[in-house]
């Protein structure tokens, strides 16, 4: 993994940690259980083109769709 992406995953997860006003925990247990940080991963070459909001309801419009498939 480059440090690009590293940087690109810890700003997405410290974003969304603030946007939804979450303890370090809470949002580390929600992007482990669905995964995020793959996600984010995968989708690299196309989400760090997009803005913070975006990113916020992106993963968003991600992890519900996972309980929702659970």
């Amino acid at each position: 993994m480059t440090t690009k992406i590293l940087d690109f995953k810890v700003f997405c997860f410290e974003a969304y940690k603030a946007h939804h006003k979450l303890k370090g925990w809470q949002a580390m247990d929600l992007f482990k259980k669905y995964n995020v940080f793959d996600y984010l991963e995968s989708f690299y070459d196309v989400l760090h083109t997009t803005g913070r909001d975006y990113l916020i309801e992106d993963i968003d419009i991600y992890i519900n769709s996972r309980r929702t498939n659970s």
